[in-house]
Protein backbone atom coordinates (compact mmCIF):
# COMPACT_ATOMS: atom_id res chain seq x y z
CA UNK A 1 0.00 0.00 0.00
CA UNK A 2 2.87 2.30 0.87
CA UNK A 3 4.46 1.57 -2.51
CA UNK A 4 1.28 2.62 -4.37
CA UNK A 5 0.95 5.76 -2.24
CA UNK A 6 4.53 6.75 -3.08
CA UNK A 7 3.86 6.12 -6.77
CA UNK A 8 0.73 8.30 -6.61
CA UNK A 9 2.67 11.15 -4.98
CA UNK A 10 5.41 10.86 -7.61
CA UNK A 11 2.87 11.05 -10.45
CA UNK A 12 1.09 13.99 -8.81
CA UNK A 13 4.36 15.92 -8.42
CA UNK A 14 5.30 15.17 -12.03
CA UNK A 15 1.95 16.42 -13.30
CA UNK A 16 2.23 19.53 -11.15
CA UNK A 17 5.70 20.29 -12.51
CA UNK A 18 4.39 19.91 -16.06
CA UNK A 19 1.61 22.39 -15.35
CA UNK A 20 3.86 24.89 -13.59
CA UNK A 21 6.52 24.71 -16.30
CA UNK A 22 4.16 24.85 -19.28
CA UNK A 23 5.57 26.75 -22.25
CA UNK A 24 4.75 30.48 -22.49
CA UNK A 25 2.18 31.60 -25.05
CA UNK A 26 5.01 33.15 -27.08
CA UNK A 27 8.69 32.13 -27.23
CA UNK A 28 9.95 35.63 -26.48
CA UNK A 29 8.84 39.12 -25.44
CA UNK A 30 10.57 42.36 -26.50
CA UNK A 31 9.79 45.62 -24.73
CA UNK A 32 10.49 49.20 -25.79
CA UNK A 33 9.56 52.34 -23.89
CA UNK A 34 10.18 54.68 -20.98
CA UNK A 35 9.91 54.62 -17.18
CA UNK A 36 6.54 52.86 -17.26
CA UNK A 37 8.40 49.78 -18.55
CA UNK A 38 12.02 50.31 -17.42
CA UNK A 39 13.18 47.33 -15.27
CA UNK A 40 16.52 48.92 -14.38
CA UNK A 41 18.23 49.91 -17.63
CA UNK A 42 18.90 53.39 -16.23
CA UNK A 43 20.65 52.11 -13.09
CA UNK A 44 24.20 52.32 -14.53
CA UNK A 45 23.60 55.64 -16.31
CA UNK A 46 24.55 59.13 -15.15
CA UNK A 47 21.02 60.43 -14.78
CA UNK A 48 18.51 61.59 -12.19
CA UNK A 49 15.94 59.40 -13.93
CA UNK A 50 16.60 56.22 -11.99
CA UNK A 51 14.70 54.46 -9.23
CA UNK A 52 17.24 52.13 -7.66
CA UNK A 53 16.71 53.34 -4.10
CA UNK A 54 14.23 52.97 -1.26
CA UNK A 55 11.20 53.21 -1.17
CA UNK A 56 11.02 52.10 -4.83
CA UNK A 57 10.64 48.32 -5.01
CA UNK A 58 9.31 47.92 -1.48
CA UNK A 59 6.57 45.58 -2.78
CA UNK A 60 8.66 43.86 -5.44
CA UNK A 61 9.02 40.09 -4.79
CA UNK A 62 12.54 40.64 -3.43
CA UNK A 63 11.47 43.67 -1.37
CA UNK A 64 14.34 45.64 -2.87
CA UNK A 65 14.57 48.40 -5.49
CA UNK A 66 15.38 47.15 -8.98
CA UNK A 67 15.19 50.35 -10.98
CA UNK A 68 11.45 50.04 -11.65
CA UNK A 69 9.69 53.36 -11.12
CA UNK A 70 7.06 51.99 -8.76
CA UNK A 71 6.68 50.12 -5.49
CA UNK A 72 6.42 46.67 -7.07
CA UNK A 73 5.91 45.15 -10.49
CA UNK A 74 5.04 47.04 -13.66
CA UNK A 75 2.30 46.39 -16.20
CA UNK A 76 4.96 44.77 -18.39
CA UNK A 77 5.83 42.34 -15.59
CA UNK A 78 2.15 41.47 -15.25
CA UNK A 79 1.81 40.88 -18.99
CA UNK A 80 4.92 38.67 -18.93
CA UNK A 81 3.43 36.55 -16.14
CA UNK A 82 0.13 36.19 -17.98
CA UNK A 83 2.04 35.09 -21.06
CA UNK A 84 3.47 32.28 -18.94
CA UNK A 85 7.07 33.42 -18.44
CA UNK A 86 8.44 32.08 -15.17
CA UNK A 87 10.86 34.96 -14.66
CA UNK A 88 11.01 38.62 -15.58
CA UNK A 89 12.18 39.61 -19.04
CA UNK A 90 15.77 40.79 -18.48
CA UNK A 91 16.83 44.42 -18.98
CA UNK A 92 19.17 45.01 -21.89
CA UNK A 93 21.77 46.37 -19.48
CA UNK A 94 21.99 42.99 -17.74
CA UNK A 95 21.40 40.46 -20.52
CA UNK A 96 23.89 37.66 -20.95
CA UNK A 97 24.21 34.42 -22.85
CA UNK A 98 20.98 32.63 -23.71
CA UNK A 99 18.88 35.05 -21.61
CA UNK A 100 17.97 36.79 -24.84
CA UNK A 101 16.01 33.79 -26.11
CA UNK A 102 13.07 34.78 -23.89
CA UNK A 103 13.31 38.42 -24.95
CA UNK A 104 14.81 41.70 -23.81
CA UNK A 105 13.47 44.83 -22.13
CA UNK A 106 15.09 47.94 -23.66
CA UNK A 107 12.94 50.59 -21.93
CA UNK A 108 14.61 53.62 -20.34
CA UNK A 109 13.21 56.12 -17.86
CA UNK A 110 12.80 59.68 -19.27
CA UNK A 111 13.18 58.43 -22.86
CA UNK A 112 10.93 59.82 -25.53
CA UNK A 113 10.25 59.55 -29.22
CA UNK A 114 12.41 62.63 -29.85
CA UNK A 115 16.14 62.13 -29.16
CA UNK A 116 16.51 65.26 -27.02
CA UNK A 117 13.59 64.45 -24.73
CA UNK A 118 14.60 64.03 -21.07
CA UNK A 119 18.21 65.07 -21.68
CA UNK A 120 18.07 67.71 -18.92
CA UNK A 121 17.92 64.81 -16.44
CA UNK A 122 21.08 63.17 -17.75
CA UNK A 123 21.86 60.08 -19.84
CA UNK A 124 18.97 58.11 -21.31
CA UNK A 125 18.50 55.32 -23.82
CA UNK A 126 16.59 57.00 -26.62
CA UNK A 127 14.08 55.14 -28.76
CA UNK A 128 16.55 55.12 -31.65
CA UNK A 129 19.18 53.60 -29.36
CA UNK A 130 16.70 50.97 -28.15
CA UNK A 131 16.05 49.98 -31.75
CA UNK A 132 19.79 49.75 -32.43
CA UNK A 133 20.22 47.58 -29.34
CA UNK A 134 17.49 45.31 -30.69
CA UNK A 135 19.35 44.83 -33.98
CA UNK A 136 22.40 43.71 -31.99
CA UNK A 137 20.25 41.21 -30.10
CA UNK A 138 18.82 39.88 -33.37
CA UNK A 139 22.37 39.30 -34.66
CA UNK A 140 23.10 37.23 -31.55
CA UNK A 141 19.85 35.28 -31.97
CA UNK A 142 20.75 34.53 -35.60
CA UNK A 143 23.94 32.87 -34.36
CA UNK A 144 22.04 30.90 -31.72
CA UNK A 145 19.59 29.43 -34.23
CA UNK A 146 22.31 28.82 -36.87
CA UNK A 147 20.85 31.09 -39.52
CA UNK A 148 17.93 33.49 -39.59
CA UNK A 149 15.90 34.13 -36.47
CA UNK A 150 12.97 35.45 -38.53
CA UNK A 151 10.77 32.40 -38.01
CA UNK A 152 11.41 32.59 -34.27
CA UNK A 153 10.86 36.35 -33.96
CA UNK A 154 7.58 36.45 -35.84
CA UNK A 155 5.94 34.45 -33.06
CA UNK A 156 7.20 36.78 -30.31
CA UNK A 157 5.31 39.62 -28.68
CA UNK A 158 6.54 43.20 -28.96
CA UNK A 159 5.24 46.08 -26.86
CA UNK A 160 6.11 49.75 -27.14
CA UNK A 161 4.95 52.38 -24.66
CA UNK A 162 6.59 55.74 -25.21
CA UNK A 163 5.70 59.41 -25.74
CA UNK A 164 4.68 60.71 -22.31
CA UNK A 165 8.08 62.30 -21.78
CA UNK A 166 7.84 64.10 -25.11
CA UNK A 167 5.14 66.13 -23.38
CA UNK A 168 6.15 66.07 -19.69
CA UNK A 169 9.91 66.44 -20.26
CA UNK A 170 9.90 68.35 -23.52
CA UNK A 171 6.89 70.25 -24.90
CA UNK A 172 5.52 71.12 -21.44
CA UNK A 173 8.85 70.60 -19.70
CA UNK A 174 10.97 72.91 -17.54
CA UNK A 175 11.04 76.48 -18.85
CA UNK A 176 13.96 77.23 -21.15
CA UNK A 177 15.04 73.60 -21.59
CA UNK A 178 13.31 72.87 -24.90
CA UNK A 179 12.13 74.85 -27.94
CA UNK A 180 9.40 72.54 -29.21
CA UNK A 181 6.49 74.51 -27.69
CA UNK A 182 7.66 77.58 -29.62
CA UNK A 183 8.34 75.70 -32.83
CA UNK A 184 5.19 73.57 -33.02
CA UNK A 185 1.48 73.95 -32.39
CA UNK A 186 -0.12 71.17 -30.36
CA UNK A 187 -1.38 69.53 -33.55
CA UNK A 188 1.84 69.84 -35.56
CA UNK A 189 3.84 68.51 -32.61
CA UNK A 190 1.59 65.44 -32.41
CA UNK A 191 2.02 64.98 -36.16
CA UNK A 192 5.82 65.24 -35.85
CA UNK A 193 5.91 62.71 -33.00
CA UNK A 194 3.67 60.33 -34.92
CA UNK A 195 5.91 60.46 -38.01
CA UNK A 196 8.92 59.47 -35.91
CA UNK A 197 6.87 56.77 -34.18
CA UNK A 198 5.76 55.43 -37.55
CA UNK A 199 9.37 55.10 -38.64
CA UNK A 200 10.18 53.15 -35.46
CA UNK A 201 7.26 50.77 -35.98
CA UNK A 202 8.25 50.21 -39.59
CA UNK A 203 11.79 49.41 -38.45
CA UNK A 204 10.45 46.86 -35.97
CA UNK A 205 8.44 45.25 -38.75
CA UNK A 206 11.44 45.17 -41.08
CA UNK A 207 13.42 43.45 -38.32
CA UNK A 208 10.90 40.66 -37.86
CA UNK A 209 8.22 41.97 -35.48
CA UNK A 210 4.82 40.56 -36.42
CA UNK A 211 2.80 40.76 -33.16
CA UNK A 212 2.99 44.30 -31.82
CA UNK A 213 1.01 46.03 -29.05
CA UNK A 214 1.30 49.83 -29.25
CA UNK A 215 0.35 51.67 -26.06
CA UNK A 216 -1.32 55.04 -26.27
CA UNK A 217 -0.56 57.72 -23.68
CA UNK A 218 -2.50 58.12 -20.46
CA UNK A 219 -4.02 61.23 -18.89
CA UNK A 220 -0.68 62.76 -18.00
CA UNK A 221 -2.32 66.09 -17.24
CA UNK A 222 -3.95 64.52 -14.18
CA UNK A 223 -0.70 63.35 -12.61
CA UNK A 224 0.26 65.10 -9.35
CA UNK A 225 3.53 66.25 -10.93
CA UNK A 226 1.77 67.97 -13.83
CA UNK A 227 -0.83 69.55 -11.58
CA UNK A 228 1.80 70.87 -9.16
CA UNK A 229 4.03 72.20 -11.94
CA UNK A 230 1.31 73.91 -14.00
CA UNK A 231 -1.19 74.82 -11.26
CA UNK A 232 -4.40 74.66 -13.33
CA UNK A 233 -7.73 76.05 -12.16
CA UNK A 234 -9.31 72.67 -12.95
CA UNK A 235 -8.49 69.29 -11.34
CA UNK A 236 -6.22 68.37 -14.30
CA UNK A 237 -3.99 70.21 -16.75
CA UNK A 238 -6.55 70.09 -19.55
CA UNK A 239 -4.22 71.42 -22.26
CA UNK A 240 -1.86 68.46 -21.69
CA UNK A 241 -4.66 65.90 -21.90
CA UNK A 242 -5.96 67.57 -25.06
CA UNK A 243 -2.49 67.49 -26.61
CA UNK A 244 -2.12 63.80 -25.77
CA UNK A 245 -5.55 63.10 -27.30
CA UNK A 246 -4.32 64.52 -30.63
CA UNK A 247 -1.30 62.21 -30.49
CA UNK A 248 -3.32 59.15 -29.49
CA UNK A 249 -5.82 59.68 -32.31
CA UNK A 250 -3.03 59.83 -34.90
CA UNK A 251 -1.29 56.79 -33.41
CA UNK A 252 -4.48 54.74 -33.37
CA UNK A 253 -5.11 55.61 -37.03
CA UNK A 254 -1.61 54.51 -37.98
CA UNK A 255 -2.02 51.19 -36.19
CA UNK A 256 -5.15 50.57 -38.30
CA UNK A 257 -3.17 51.45 -41.45
CA UNK A 258 -0.44 48.97 -40.52
CA UNK A 259 -3.00 46.18 -40.16
CA UNK A 260 -4.48 47.08 -43.53
CA UNK A 261 -1.07 47.15 -45.25
CA UNK A 262 0.70 44.20 -43.63
CA UNK A 263 -1.40 41.05 -43.80
CA UNK A 264 1.47 38.98 -42.44
CA UNK A 265 1.45 40.93 -39.14
CA UNK A 266 -0.95 42.04 -36.42
CA UNK A 267 -0.80 45.36 -34.60
CA UNK A 268 -3.08 46.54 -31.81
CA UNK A 269 -3.59 49.79 -29.93
CA UNK A 270 -3.77 49.70 -26.12
CA UNK A 271 -5.89 52.61 -24.91
CA UNK A 272 -4.45 53.64 -21.52
CA UNK A 273 -6.79 56.64 -21.37
CA UNK A 274 -9.67 54.18 -21.15
CA UNK A 275 -8.19 52.31 -18.17
CA UNK A 276 -8.25 54.79 -15.31
CA UNK A 277 -8.52 53.28 -11.84
CA UNK A 278 -11.91 53.18 -10.14
CA UNK A 279 -13.04 52.48 -6.56
CA UNK A 280 -14.16 49.02 -7.68
CA UNK A 281 -10.48 48.27 -8.36
CA UNK A 282 -9.62 49.32 -4.82
CA UNK A 283 -8.17 52.64 -5.98
CA UNK A 284 -9.75 55.56 -4.14
CA UNK A 285 -6.95 58.16 -4.15
CA UNK A 286 -6.24 59.45 -7.66
CA UNK A 287 -4.85 62.94 -7.06
CA UNK A 288 -2.08 62.40 -4.52
CA UNK A 289 1.17 60.39 -4.61
CA UNK A 290 1.77 57.58 -2.14
CA UNK A 291 5.28 58.98 -1.48
CA UNK A 292 4.96 61.80 1.02
CA UNK A 293 8.19 63.58 0.03
CA UNK A 294 9.02 64.31 -3.61
CA UNK A 295 12.12 65.71 -5.30
CA UNK A 296 11.93 68.67 -7.68
CA UNK A 297 11.51 66.21 -10.57
CA UNK A 298 8.59 64.61 -8.69
CA UNK A 299 10.25 61.28 -7.95
CA UNK A 300 10.19 60.00 -4.39
CA UNK A 301 12.92 61.34 -2.15
CA UNK A 302 15.22 58.63 -0.87
CA UNK A 303 13.69 56.84 2.14
CA UNK A 304 10.53 58.95 1.85
CA UNK A 305 7.63 58.11 4.13
CA UNK A 306 4.93 56.31 2.16
CA UNK A 307 1.17 55.92 2.45
CA UNK A 308 -0.26 53.12 4.58
CA UNK A 309 -2.59 51.56 2.00
CA UNK A 310 -0.55 51.53 -1.20
CA UNK A 311 -3.21 49.63 -3.11
CA UNK A 312 -5.65 52.51 -2.63
CA UNK A 313 -3.41 54.98 -4.50
CA UNK A 314 -3.17 55.35 -8.26
CA UNK A 315 0.10 57.32 -8.20
CA UNK A 316 3.25 56.14 -6.47
CA UNK A 317 5.20 59.36 -7.05
CA UNK A 318 4.43 62.49 -9.07
CA UNK A 319 4.10 60.67 -12.40
CA UNK A 320 4.30 56.90 -12.02
CA UNK A 321 1.50 54.48 -11.08
CA UNK A 322 1.55 52.22 -8.04
CA UNK A 323 2.04 48.49 -8.49
CA UNK A 324 -1.73 48.04 -8.03
CA UNK A 325 -2.47 50.51 -10.84
CA UNK A 326 0.16 48.79 -13.00
CA UNK A 327 -1.54 45.46 -12.29
CA UNK A 328 -4.87 46.83 -13.49
CA UNK A 329 -3.33 48.31 -16.66
CA UNK A 330 -1.37 45.15 -17.47
CA UNK A 331 -4.33 42.85 -16.81
CA UNK A 332 -6.67 44.90 -19.04
CA UNK A 333 -4.10 45.21 -21.79
CA UNK A 334 -3.79 41.43 -21.73
CA UNK A 335 -7.53 40.75 -21.48
CA UNK A 336 -9.76 43.74 -22.06
CA UNK A 337 -12.91 44.28 -20.06
CA UNK A 338 -14.49 46.57 -22.68
CA UNK A 339 -14.00 47.12 -26.41
CA UNK A 340 -12.36 50.54 -26.12
CA UNK A 341 -9.49 49.32 -23.88
CA UNK A 342 -7.68 47.52 -26.72
CA UNK A 343 -8.37 48.12 -30.43
CA UNK A 344 -8.88 45.95 -32.41
CA UNK A 345 -7.92 43.22 -29.93
CA UNK A 346 -6.20 42.62 -26.62
CA UNK A 347 -2.80 40.98 -26.14
CA UNK A 348 -4.34 37.61 -25.24
CA UNK A 349 -5.92 37.55 -28.69
CA UNK A 350 -2.90 39.06 -30.43
CA UNK A 351 -0.51 36.29 -29.38
CA UNK A 352 -2.86 33.54 -30.60
CA UNK A 353 -2.61 34.54 -34.25
CA UNK A 354 -0.71 32.08 -36.42
CA UNK A 355 1.50 34.05 -38.78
Amino acid sequence: MLRYSSLFVFILISITNLVVRASPLVPCFFIFGDSLSDPGNNNPLKTKAKANYHPYGIDFPTGKPTGRFTNGQTAIDVIGQKLGFHRHIPPFSATKGHDIRIGVNYASGAAGIRPETGRHLGEIVTLDMQLRHHKRIISKLNAMVNGSAHGYLKQCLYTINIGSNDYINNYYGPAGQYKTSRKYTVDTYAASLTRSYQQALRMLYENGARKVAVFGLGLIGCSPGSVTRHRPTTPCVDKMNTAVSFFNAKLRTFVAELNHKHHDAKFTYINLQGMAGHPKDGITVINKPCCKSLRDDFQCKESSTICKDRNAYYFWDGYHPTANAHSILGSRAFKKTSHHEAIPFDIQTLVKFRL
